[in-house]
């Protein structure tokens, strides 16, 4: 019993500090930029310095935890950053900008309205400074109508494109993420897939009517199928993830976890997947109208396409103005679309 009592300490004991900090002026080095032998800067005086000098205790400031704790990472930011690496992809953008931008400005120095009534009396003349594009079959002004058209097929385009991505997603979220639901979707998904998507459009043109409603409708229903696949396969990877697991034990709601844990890892292939159909719709477009299964009131790319079959041995120029308007959109988005995807990949983000 005394010999445990002997061995308690008393509170100033244990609050006295073990080591001694003092500062022994003594000790410093006087000359610290004198050469030493080996190259190393004092080496003997550090040896010679006590413990409690070799170190000090660092004072924590909140501030200052803050600042070294806070990232400058900005996704948005680091995706503009990585696509302005991508020159040709940059390039071909502003291309494309100006190019639609013209489209406003053409029909307002032009001399002619796109709308203008027939003048058989110009049939397919070429290029000249009265008629910069030439005329078509029926004398009309090419100039102003294949500026027209233009503008028309990238609205009518980025319409279909964007309504197509969207039901896509829609789908697709739906049909990985939902086990009961993916017996359903994989046999609708074979189910359209399998017949070719022409022989849809030919019955619904035959059977409903040729309008651009009606036509631009039938290419979204039948235009999500990769967009959904492709979404698909992603969700599949990501939703048994831990923290979906986690949330769904917490009672997060189905469509929170959609839109907060799995869509941010789908956003690149969605801007692949509408870069690419903004130029196939302009294609089907044209392919519908070459064939006669799409009637349009007003023109479009397609339409002048479909116009200048009859006449291109006399007419070249019908062709080349709206073929090469065509091509630039094609590659444009091509390479767009592929640059912008890996930009928004935050694997390729430093």
């Amino acid at each position: 019993m005394a010999k445990s009592v002997q061995n308690q300490k008393t509170i100033q004991e244990l609050e006295a500090p073990v080591v001694d900090m003092s500062v022994d002026p003594s000790q410093f080095d006087r000359e610290p930029g004198k050469e030493r032998p080996m190259g190393r800067a004092y080496p003997s005086s550090r040896r010679t310095m006590p413990e409690n000098q070799l170190f000090e205790f660092a004072e924590y400031r909140a501030q200052d935890a803050e600042r070294t704790g806070y990232s400058n990472y900005s996704y948005w930011k680091s995706v503009w950053q990585n696509f302005l690496k991508k020159k040709p992809a940059v390039i071909m953008s502003v291309m494309f900008l100006l190019l639609f931008i013209f489209t406003f400005v053409a029909g307002v120095i032009g001399k002619y309205d796109w709308n203008m009534a027939s003048n058989m009396d110009n049939i397919l003349q070429g290029p000249s400074s009265e008629y910069w594009f030439g005329t078509d079959a029926v004398g009309r002004d090419y100039w102003s109508r294949c500026w027209y058209a233009t503008r028309s097929s990238i609205l009518l385009a980025v319409c279909v494109s964007a309504a197509q991505i969207l039901l896509g997603l829609i789908i697709g979220l739906i049909w990985g993420y939902v086990r009961k639901l993916d017996r359903f979707f994989t046999e609708l998904y074979n189910l359209i897939d399998n017949i070719p998507t022409i022989i849809y459009m030919t019955l619904i043109a035959l059977m409903v009517g040729k309008t651009m409603l009606t036509m631009g409708t039938a290419m979204v229903l039948f235009g999500w199928l990769a967009t959904a696949r492709n979404v698909r396969n992603l969700v599949l990877m990501y939703r048994d993830r831990e923290y979906n697991l986690a949330s769904r034990c917490l009672g997060t709601s189905l469509w929170r976890i959609l839109y907060r844990n799995i869509f941010p890892y789908l956003v690149s292939v969605i801007i692949l997947r509408l870069a690419l159909a903004i130029p196939g719709t302009i294609a089907y477009e044209t392919t519908l109208s070459y064939l006669g299964l799409m009637s349009i009131d007003k023109p479009a790319l397609g339409l002048l396409l479909s116009e200048a079959r009859s006449v291109f041995p006399r007419a070249q120029h019908l062709l080349w103005f709206p073929a090469a308007i065509v091509s630039i959109i094609t590659i444009t988005f091509y390479l767009v679309g592929n640059a912008f995807s890996d930009a928004c990949d935050p694997r390729n983000h430093i």
